[in-house]
Order: structure tokens, then sequence, then C-alpha cells
């Protein structure tokens, strides 16, 4: 039998590389159907509650909107006793035809195979960056 440790890094990968294919049905199918999905912008009044699994696929779906050629350069993965933590850069072509990079840090509670819990810290400026780069093409 797998240990915790190799099956939450074994859903790690397959988490960030359903991501960048698109592939929404595998990241709904690793997430836990009562996912909390936090991201420090959202306030400490949010952190029990966060964004539910629907709300951020519905985000991730349009991810190809936003960030062309989205890839993740991992820097550090490693499993946790509850299951992990990875840090990584984002990095891809906004709407505009400028690069982005989006360092970033996300921490996964995993039960029974599936992520219960995600919280993900990055500066906020970037994302602000990045949907005021869209809003200007989509007005064009």
């Amino acid at each position: 039998m797998a240990s915790m440790q190799t099956d939450s890094l074994e859903i790690a990968a397959r988490f960030f590389d359903a991501i960048e294919a698109g592939d929404i049905e595998t990241v709904r199918n690793i997430y836990h159907p009562d996912v909390v999905i936090w991201h420090n912008y959202d306030g400490v009044d949010r952190k029990e509650t966060g964004d539910s699994r629907d709300y951020n696929l519905k985000i991730l779906a349009g991810l190809p909107k936003r960030i062309a050629g989205a890839h993740y350069d991992v820097w550090y993965r490693e499993s946790t006793d509850t299951g992990f933590v990875q840090q990584h850069v984002l990095r891809g072509t906004m709407p505009n035809g400028e690069p982005i990079e989006i360092p970033a840090c996300i921490i996964c509670r995993v039960e029974k195979g599936r992520i219960t819990r995600l919280d993900e810290y990055f500066d906020p400026a970037i994302r602000d960056r990045l949907y005021k780069a869209k809003s200007e093409v989509d007005n064009r």
C-alpha cells in the first residue's frame, strides 16, 4: 500500500498537470465536493468558507482565456502529514501579449485521495494586472 506522502505527491502532480491541460473534469474529481479554496487576498473572515469547488472550477476553466500557454514551473513540492505544499511560478502570456509570472505557494489538505482544502498565497497585484490586461483586450 502506498504511503500518504506518496499518494499526496501523486495527487499534486495529477492536479497541476490537469490544470495545465485544461482537464477540468480531472480537477473536479481530485477536489472533494466540499473543498474549501482560500486565497491570501480573501481575508481572514473567509478563512473557513473560502470558495466552493464549482466556483473554482469556473475560474480554472477560464484560465486559457487569461493566460495563454499557462504552465507551472515547480520550485518545491513536498508531502506533509496532512497533504502537500508546493511553491511554483505560473508562467504564460497575457491577452495583451505580455508575459506574466505569478509566484505562489499552495498548501493542500488531502483526505482519502482528494483535496479537501487548498490555501493559495500570491501577490494580488499580479492578478489585478492580469485582469486589467484581459479587460483592455476585451474592450478593443
